[in-house]
């Protein structure tokens, strides 16, 4: 008898990645190897639920890959050097989480020798794209399967199938869709389905416990946050940065911090709306932000705008893999030399205020003059010869025209 094709499949334990498994072992004939690629969102009792569920539904095999150090080397340290805000609002807390896990699957199947790769996306959203683009970069060869796109299932349907292979588990559709990660949680539910309403208090993953203000510190090296100053917890360093990330969320969170709707355009051309709770990407992303513009030059911030947005958006669509992210990530880490200081953030219910920095690389220094009042480096006939070289040309311009 022939072996079974190996098929890795992509692997989250909820309904539609479990149709996957009944799919193709039972209609497919082959056989299933699930990874599971955890960056971050997942605590040991989940992992552990998750793999009994894969190998009750018939795995051949079961992987978990740890990847949230990486995760955060390879990827969200260039979002916050980049100060990456999609649109201004969103962090990107799902569409990085999707490529990296998608390529880290890929790197899985090629390891293990796999002929086909799967995954469990719709045929509606952005991952089915971030997946497939990483399936086919990685592993060309190999035959990539998409059963819910391909079949076009309802939920219902899939639950249906599900019941006559024997699995009768509670396939309970919450309100609101949760997906949690290191880098935040997104929120969808009906709300997000039109242009016009906000998600209710329940919606939102963290209750709003804190009350009154707190003001935290946190210390920047190099453009990475290393340390947090906090009531609640004193003065804590970090040599990971994933540890600084994971406090700050539990010290924002219960403020209700970090809530938003994101609406953007999806990589298939549709308008999407997203609630998301990201507290620690917002916060480091702001106080970063403004602990550069006190050390930066004025070119370098200009410069670090425009390939930030470049860099989100290549990632917000799949392209993480483009040799010129590298680039761009090159760039990125050169400039983070003098970001070293201490921001104070001052923590309320519902909002964050970045209240100043402390470097000694700040440029905003007394030495060299005072904003408004004093100058200590040039005079006032220096200024006057200055203006009128920089606006010659435009005279000239405004002349001619009047002339003609």
């Amino acid at each position: 008898m022939a072996d079974k094709q190996k098929v890795v499949l992509a692997f989250s334990g909820g309904l539609d990645t479990s149709f996957c498994v009944k799919y193709l072992t039972e209609d497919r004939g082959m056989d299933v190897y699930s990874v599971l690629v955890d960056t971050g969102g997942f605590s040991a009792d989940e992992l552990a639920a998750i793999e009994a569920r894969a190998y009750s539904l018939g795995v051949v095999s079961h992987a978990v890959v740890s990847k949230t150090d990486d995760y955060y080397q390879e990827c969200l340290k260039f979002l916050v050097f980049g100060n990456v805000l999609k649109n201004n609002t969103y962090p990107l807390c799902v569409s990085a989480e999707r490529i990296f896990q998608a390529i880290a699957a890929a790197e899985y199947a090629r390891e293990i020798g796999a002929s086909a790769i799967a995954h469990g996306s719709t045929g509606a959203g952005n991952d089915q794209v971030r997946f497939d683009m990483a399936f086919r970069i990685i592993i060309p060869e190999a035959e990539i399967i998409t059963p819910i796109r391909d079949l076009r299932l309802s939920r219902d349907a899939e639950i249906e199938y599900l019941k006559s292979k024997g699995v009768n588990q509670e396939w309970h559709k919450a309100a609101y869709s949760i997906n949690k990660g290191l880098w935040g949680t997104s929120v969808g539910g009906k709300e997000t389905l039109t242009s016009n309403g906000y998600l209710p208090e329940s919606a939102w993953p963290t209750p709003v416990t804190k009350s009154g203000e707190e003001v935290i510190t946190l210390t920047f090296t190099h453009g990475e946050l290393k340390g947090i100053k906090s009531d609640a917890y004193g003065s804590e360093t970090f040599a990971n940065p994933v540890g600084a990330i994971q406090r700050l969320t539990e010290l924002a969170s219960p403020y209700g911090v970090g809530r938003d709707i994101h609406v953007g355009d999806t990589i298939i051309g549709i308008k999407g709306r997203v609630g998301f709770e990201a507290p620690a990407p917002l916060i480091i992303i702001k106080a970063h932000h403004t602990l550069e513009k006190h050390v930066l030059t004025k070119h370098q911030l200009t410069w670090k705008e425009q390939l930030g947005n470049f860099y989100g958006t290549m990632l917000h669509e799949g392209q993480f893999m483009d040799p010129v992210m590298r680039n761009i990530e090159t760039f990125l880490a050169d400039t983070q030399g003098h970001v070293t200081g201490e921001v104070h953030v001052q923590l309320a219910p519902y909002r964050f205020t970045v209240l100043g920095i402390e470097s000694g690389y700040d440029l905003m220094s007394s030495t060299f003059g005072s904003y408004g009042e004093m100058n200590n480096a040039w005079t006032g006939d220096d200024v006057r010869g200055f203006s009128k070289v920089a606006s010659n040309q435009v005279m000239i311009y405004e002349k001619v025209k009047a002339g003609n």
